[in-house]
Formats: structure tokens, sequence, C-alpha cells
């Protein structure tokens, strides 16, 4: 399916929009603005955080961009990104981080069992079609043409087959924003194969490796139990992406899989393939795997969906057969005293080293040596890692795996 069949038609808000701003403010000066107020702090140094006046951003980014800002511009968001602070953190892996005070406080909250990675969906509970239709940025859906079209003005309504971009009411960095595919549908959050090409087929359109697309399975510290994914702009390079990576397997299709090594968390990198269509389906079958045998994952799409990060979530066989999950430990208070009282989750972006800190306190005081043990105690050990390494690289192998067409 090429992208621009999956993207056409894109409109934006599916309510009338607020009167357009001139296209040279839009375009420049508030752009510029957000430039001047949002720095990342390196070492004692600064550099930008955003840069928006890049001459090379697609325009599907370009028009998310502008989207968010108008957004941003009605107050829809519980906080002003651009007056928090972030710094990069010395030391081998060069963690970020950034200070949004009471941010666990304003969530929307969590709904759900921490102990169950495929649970129904529930209309009862909060879910994304209960949303302001102020949130809603754009909408798209699958067509038989082969060139992207975009919509200034879509119609007032989302059908059955819409995938649609959310904004995050809590954004965490700049154009924080929720891919829903088929929202109507009320799909709970677990994986299907189409639903991962669709997030796939975003990140490439993006065409751009700081826009990453990300993934929380249920105990893998999703908050919500309707199907989406997150996708931000991050203009710095997260520690999972510079993290070397030892070749485990090349498969039949040109898809490689690694493991990474001496970085914190335990996880598999894939890229190549022939085709986007080949490496997403090679990711997909085993996130089905995973959380059809109740093991929380969390993914990040990255490189415009030429590279993707897959990190299974410690499991931790408490009684005979009886496995516990780290987001289970943490709601029961098993967890180290010290991460719970700083209220700090091992989501996908966490994982990948772009860490949210909610007290000033513990932003002052952050550090590699800290982080990293709040990472290692979320992530398999070395004898977990192996153990499911082992299953992961047999499935690839087997009439049942990514060998296969089923």
């Amino acid at each position: 399916m090429p992208i621009g069949a999956l993207l056409s038609p894109l409109g934006p808000s599916l309510v009338a929009p607020a009167p357009a701003a001139s296209s040279a403010r839009r375009n420049g000066a508030s752009r510029r603005r957000f430039i001047a107020e949002t720095k990342l702090a390196m070492d004692g140094r600064s550099f930008d955080l955003i840069e928006h006046e890049d001459p090379n951003l697609s325009t599907f980014l370009l028009k998310l961009f502008n989207e968010w800002d108008d957004r941003k511009t009605r107050g829809l968001f519980h906080h002003d990104i651009s007056s928090c602070e972030s710094k990069v953190l010395p030391g081998e892996y060069n963690f970020i981080a950034t200070l949004i005070e009471g941010r666990d406080q304003k969530k929307r909250p969590t709904e759900f069992r921490m102990d169950e990675v495929l649970q129904p969906f529930d209309s009862g509970k909060f879910n994304f079609t209960k949303v302001s239709p102020s949130e809603v940025v754009f909408r798209f859906n699958e067509t038989d043409k082969d060139s992207v079209q975009y919509f200034d003005a879509a119609p007032d309504t989302v059908s059955a087959s819409s995938t649609a971009i959310l904004i995050n009411v809590s954004p965490i960095g700049y154009c924080h924003v929720l891919l829903t595919p088929k929202i109507q549908d009320c799909l709970p959050q677990r994986i299907d194969q189409e639903s991962f090409l669709i997030a796939m087929y975003v990140a490439r359109e993006a065409r751009n490796p700081f826009f990453r697309v990300g993934y929380n399975s249920l105990g893998g510290f999703a908050t919500i139990n309707h199907l989406h994914f997150q996708a931000y702009y991050l203009k710095a390079q997260y520690p999972v992406e510079k993290a070397a990576a030892e070749n485990l397997m090349t498969i039949g299709n040109g898809v490689s899989i690694a493991r990474l090594v001496d970085y914190p968390v335990k996880g598999f990198a894939f890229e190549g393939g022939a085709s986007l269509e080949d490496l997403s389906d090679v990711v997909s079958k085993l996130c089905v795997i995973l959380q059809e045998n109740n093991r929380p994952f969390n993914v990040l799409i990255s490189d415009s969906g030429k590279r993707v990060f897959l990190l299974p979530q410690q499991c931790v066989d408490v009684y005979l057969l009886q496995y516990q999950c780290y987001a289970e430990k943490q709601l029961l208070g098993k967890a180290s005293q010290e991460f719970l009282d700083m209220r700090i989750n091992p989501a996908i972006w966490e994982l990948s080293g772009h860490l949210v800190l909610k007290r000033r306190k513990d932003y002052d005081e952050a550090s590699e040596a800290n982080i990293c043990r709040f990472l290692v105690e979320a992530a398999l050990s070395e004898t977990e890692f192996q153990d499911l390494s082992g299953c992961v690289l047999d499935f690839l192998t087997s009439p049942l795996g990514c060998n296969s067409d089923t």
C-alpha cells in the first residue's frame, strides 16, 4: 500500500478551525519564538530543541506543526511545554531530562488492570471517542490513489474507517500527538499487523529522523485501553538510537534483528528488508506473540520507519506461573522507594532515554547513575533476555514465523 494511498485525504481539525493567523506569523515569528523559549542545556551550553525553520520539512510535518501550534494558541494543553526546562545529563549515554512539575497529577488516570496485556475495550472508561473535537488534528483514510492529497477543510465527521491524529493534552515534547487507528472501531490497546503498518507509514511520511513514533502496551505503561501510538518531535538523538547492537539473525526477507549491547535496557533492534512492509510485518508479528503471552513491551519507530526498537518489559515469576510486571510492582508499592517517590514510569520515551521528571528536586539531582539504576530495575535481566531471545529466534525461523505469509 503506498503512503499516498494511506494519507489521502488528510485534513486538519474535524471542527471549524480558529481564525487562521497570517502565513508569515504562523510559519515564521511564532516558530522563532518557540525556538527562543525552548533550549536544551548540555554541559553548560545550549542549543535549539526545535528547528522550525528547516526548509526540508515534509508537507506532512509542516501541516502538523501548524495545527499543533494552533491548539497551543487556543490553550488546549495542560501545561506550556515551551516553558519546561530540559537538559542532557553528562556521561556515557547523554540521557535527556525534562522537568514538567505535576504532570502525573494532570494526566487522565489509568483505568485497567496492570497484570494483563490484553484486555477488552470498555466503552464505560475514558476512550478517544470522548475527546473534544478541538483535540483532533487530522484524519485520514485509505484510498486507491497513489499520491498524497491534503485538504484544508475536512468534513466534521469521522467514519468508522478513519484514523485520527489527536493532540496529547499533556505533552512531553513539541508536537506531541496521538495516532489512533480506526478510532471509531474502538479497538483495545493491542498491536495487529494493519495498525502497526499505519504507524510505520506515518513515521515514513514525516521524513524526519527527529519525529519518532512510540507504542506502550498495557502493563508497559499505556494509560488508555484504546488503540493508540504516540509521536513527537525532539531534535536530539535518543540514547537508545546511539546504542551499539549485536546482530542475531537476518531472515529471508532481508530484515535483520540485533540485540542492544552496553545499554541499561535489554531489547531488540530491527532494520532492513526489501520494503517498509517487510520490516513492519516482522516487528508486528513479534509484538503479537509477546502480547498473547502476557508480556508487556514498548516499541520505538525510529529514523522515519527505517529502524524499530522492541523493548520487552520485566516480568518476574513471583509465584509458580504467577508473573508480575514492573507496572504491577509499582502499583503494589514493591518497586524501589526512591523511584516510587520520583513518580517516574518506564514507558517508551523513558526507556529510549528521554526522562520526564515531575519534581524540581529530582530534576536538579538527576544523574546518569540514578537513571541507569531506574532503567535496570524495570528492564529484563540478562538471563530473562537470553531466554526470551531464544524464543524470538525460534519463532522467526519457524513455519509460523516471519518467513511465512500468515
